[in-house]
């Protein structure tokens, strides 16, 4: 094979590819990909069922258990086979017997760059918001005459409740692919970008990134993909984005530099923003239109800025018109994307009306920013803040910003740190830990080892009467744990 061909085809009509680990949510979103594309898709995982098991059904798709069988008899055998980190060559059944049988065997992240070569590509990184960015700038091209498919790290409610999105035809020449890519042990470097945003770079994944540096060399590398004259969209507000792009610029001088943000020159530049009647309202330097998101919180306004910048530039490059007017109402389509600011239901209890929210956030800028947005956005309501650390290494190495960056909370419940099997750590740090050092920064702090633990307290607090001015209380489950099953547990409760 060449260089820069492609073991996929762009049109892969009639290719059969067999997928390990298919439930996986990046492996069901490049299902989603390949299937619109025509291949003819198997694939195995275990039994248990996942969502993803909605977006396969939808596909036709049935996964089967793992076996060599769904190798050596399947018909028409794969010519290629794509499977999760999770599984191994030399154990998983699947593997064991395409690897015999002489089938290609390549990663996720392998599979998501090959789907990248045969396509004009734009990777969305950064350690923050890409997934929110992604799900926008998705839902801003099918308001084009681009043809494109994105692909998001999670379901995305304007894409019909799926990770992925066509518009026009994706098996055109000229056709655009958008993914979320990732930095976690720099996976993005298996893509094939001619265009990158970057929304922020900061200390993350401390099991693979130990320092700063470390983590923001990945990034200046990923950025060194681009091929001459490339552009780079990134925010000029966030420090860490800004750093890596001009490191980039002292080696690649030919990139084109396109920052966003209320600090950025240029068309991007944010001029004027606030909430009115539940809606975040901006403008920017180089539009005329107004625009406005019902997604609360400033980092979403930057998380669709940069969306704004990549479709226009997408555009441009394809020499498809742009309708301003039309991009204004793909914003106001974006509805949130599952586990990031997702509304998961509203209840009464004691004549107390309650919004239970669940976020993703799991790192304390991302907790921070997030929760700010809330105080913002929902200024009559008591803020009560559930959140569950993930990986020991992240929340030792950053323990000081966990514990300051609940401000914004009236309340802040807390549990046990939410492991990682990837991580080898033996310090003393645990989740009270972290509660007793919030505890010096914040008033108000609860603790439960386990999050099931808190639910009496959670409705009893639900039912306690309304400060003077409060219309109904807030609440949050964050994390990137499990205590999203506490909201369940409480909305159950709340609509007895």
């Amino acid at each position: 094979m060449k260089e820069n061909e492609s073991i996929l085809p762009a049109d892969m009509q009639g290719f059969p590819i067999h997928f390990v680990g298919i439930k996986g949510t990046g492996m069901a979103a490049l299902v989603e990909i390949c299937h619109r594309r025509g291949a003819i898709i198997t694939g195995s995982d275990v039994a248990d069922r996942f969502y993803t098991d909605a977006i396969l059904e939808k596909l036709g798709i049935a996964p089967k258990l793992f076996s060599e069988e769904n190798i050596t008899e399947a018909d028409p055998k794969p010519q290629l086979v794509i499977y999760s980190s999770a599984y191994k060559l030399d154990v998983n059944p699947d593997l064991v017997a395409a690897q015999k049988a002489g089938i290609p065997c390549i990663l996720y992240t392998e599979g998501l760059g090959e789907v990248s070569r045969t396509a004009y590509s734009a990777g969305i990184c950064g350690v923050h918001g890409k997934t929110t960015t992604t799900g926008i700038c998705g839902t801003l091209i099918r308001k084009t005459a681009l043809n494109a498919q994105i692909l998001a790290g999670s379901i995305i409610k304007s894409f019909g409740d799926t990770c992925t999105t066509c518009n026009g035809d994706a098996t055109a020449r000229d056709h655009v692919f958008v993914a979320e890519t990732c930095e976690y042990q720099r996976h993005f470097m298996d893509f094939h970008p001619q265009k990158i945003l970057l929304t922020s770079v900061e200390s993350d994944h401390q099991d693979y990134y130990p320092t700063y540096g470390d983590i923001l060399d990945a990034f200046i590398d990923y950025i060194c993909l681009l091929p001459e004259n490339g552009t780079l969209i990134y925010c000029a507000d966030d420090p860490g984005a800004c750093e890596a792009a001009n490191a980039a610029l002292l080696e690649r001088p030919d990139i084109t530099m396109i920052p966003y943000g209320e600090w950025a020159p240029g068309d991007y530049g944010i001029t004027f923003g606030k909430v009115i009647d539940g809606m975040q309202h901006f403008s920017l330097y180089g539009f005329e239109e107004d625009f406005a998101l019902r997604i609360p919180g400033h980092h979403t306004v930057l998380d669709a800025v940069g969306a704004l910048a990549l479709t226009v530039e997408l555009c441009k490059a394809q020499k498809v018109p742009v309708d301003v007017k039309k991009l204004s109402e793909g914003l106001l389509d974006y509805a949130g994307a599952k586990r990031r600011t997702e509304i998961v239901g509203q209840g009464t209890i004691a004549d107390n009306h309650v919004i239970v929210i669940d976020d993703y956030g799991h790192h304390p800028t991302a907790v921070k920013t997030t929760l700010a947005g809330y105080r913002d956005f929902y200024k009559d309501r008591v803020l009560i803040a559930d959140f569950m650390s993930h990986t020991y290494t992240r929340t030792s190495a950053l323990l000081d910003e966990f514990a300051s960056s609940f401000g914004s909370a009236d309340e802040v419940i807390l549990h046990k740190i939410f492991g990682s099997a990837r991580e080898t750590y033996t310090g003393g740090v645990t989740g009270k830990t972290l509660a007793e050092e919030t505890a010096k920064h914040h008033k108000n702090v609860q603790y439960f080892e386990e999050i099931l633990d808190a639910k009496d307290y959670v409705l009893k607090r639900l039912s306690q009467p309304l400060p003077q001015g409060k219309k109904g209380y807030l609440f949050v489950t964050m994390g990137a744990g499990d205590n999203y099953k506490l909201g369940l547990e409480v909305l159950k409760e709340l609509k007895k």
